[in-house]
């Protein structure tokens, strides 16, 4: 009997129940929510779902993402792999590729005022780097902080990890993804605040077809130009043109579609799970972290704002050719952002159709915030 009575009571408590806290309780919750958010909701599910279960996971056996180090058998966790190819900028150049694979550019050729647009979004990240240091961040931490108002995940673990600040590499990519999938929470009451319904009701004309060797041309010259000026752009804006060019040469249909498809929606699940997986309580709940989501938050307003700002100024040049609107597609929430534009000019006039003049800036903005986190590593000689 007592063999028994033993053999129970360590199968008793090797369940998490007697291993999890407060905090780990907290956590999980904040996971059901984000599942919530995307399953019910529609939120950005893709990113969601995978870095809601790391979440959920983590939370309930932390060695999930152990390191060897820490590890009785010298193995490390299931998901410590997948976050060492995060740290290692592997996941998030592969992400761009597949962007590149699966936008057309087309709109930004044909308008290419729009890298005006995606230029003034990335104000947010400029203006965020500054606040963090006031709240007492060192300039790379600062840095890699304050790329969340970009909206683009990806950029923001590559920059975080360039920039040696590993540590605050989970909060950074969490609170990034987050404001990705809330754009359509965020984003409009900043859009209406700044413009007028009469500004929302603007009709564009319709963009010039672009023709086969322009879209061909474009990746090349892109690739060509920023990565002689900011070298260090080249894993980011080299995978994002790369991919773009196997979808618009017409000769490698069989690398686009896997670029596209296959490739990127592996590497959704290795990037988002392990990122979900950063989420421990004790690595989350803590002042550090409050204020990088916090700044992550200011930093996505304000470059909304910047971007309708700006907006409404080429508004005005134009003669009101130009709906201020789809200044707040600059950040590089691809294509969330551009579907809001689209959405608050709808809700203005239903028969305004803004979302292909809005992906102008948006991919715009991808290339813009890549440039952003390149200006960084400049600064700081990486």
């Amino acid at each position: 009997m007592s063999y028994v009575g033993e053999t129970l009571s360590n199968l008793l408590h090797q369940t998490a129940f007697f291993n999890l806290t407060w905090g780990n309780y907290v956590m999980i919750l904040v996971a059901f929510v984000f599942l919530f958010l995307a399953i019910k909701k529609g939120f950005e599910p893709l990113l969601l779902v995978p870095i809601a279960f790391g979440m959920l996971l983590v939370n309930i056996y932390p060695d999930i993402i152990a390191s060897p180090e820490e590890t009785s058998n010298g193995v490390g966790g299931l998901l410590y792999y997948f976050y060492s190819l995060d740290e290692w900028s592997i996941l998030p150049s592969l992400i761009f590729m597949g962007v590149g694979a699966m936008t057309d550019f087309g709109p930004l050729i044909a308008n290419p005022i729009s890298f005006l647009l995606g230029a003034a979004a990335q104000f947010g990240i400029f203006g965020a780097y500054f606040m963090a240091i006031l709240l007492g961040f060192n300039d790379k931490a600062a840095a890699a902080v304050s790329i969340i108002g970009g909206a683009d995940g990806p950029t923001s673990i590559f920059l975080a990890g360039k920039l040696g600040q590993t540590g605050l590499m989970g909060p950074i990519a969490v609170a990034a993804y987050s404001y990705m999938a809330l754009v359509p929470i965020i984003q409009p009451p900043i859009m209406k605040l700044f413009t007028t319904k009469q500004e929302r009701a603007i009709k564009m004309q319709n963009l010039r077809p672009v023709s086969k060797l322009e879209k061909i041309l474009f990746p090349i010259v892109v690739t060509a130009v920023v990565c002689i000026i900011l070298p260090t752009t080249a894993p980011l804006v080299g995978m994002l043109m790369l991919g773009n060019l196997f979808r618009e040469s017409g000769v490698v249909r069989q690398l686009s579609e896997t670029a596209s498809n296959a490739m990127m929606y592996i590497v959704v699940i290795l990037l988002g799970t392990s990122v979900g997986a950063t989420t421990s309580a004790e690595a989350f709940l803590n002042l550090t972290t409050l204020k990088i989501v916090a700044l992550g938050l200011i930093a996505f307003m304000f470059g909304t704002a910047a971007g309708v700002l700006f907006g409404k100024i080429l508004c005005k040049v134009t003669g009101g050719k130009i709906n201020p609107l789809i200044g707040s597609a600059g950040v590089s929430a691809v294509p969330m952002a551009a579907r809001v534009s689209q959405k608050v000019g709808a809700e203005e006039d239903p028969t305004n159709f803004l979302l292909m003049h809005a992906m102008g800036p948006n991919v715009a903005g991808v290339i813009g915030t890549a440039v952003a986190a390149g200006v960084f590593m400049a600064i700081f000689g990486i």
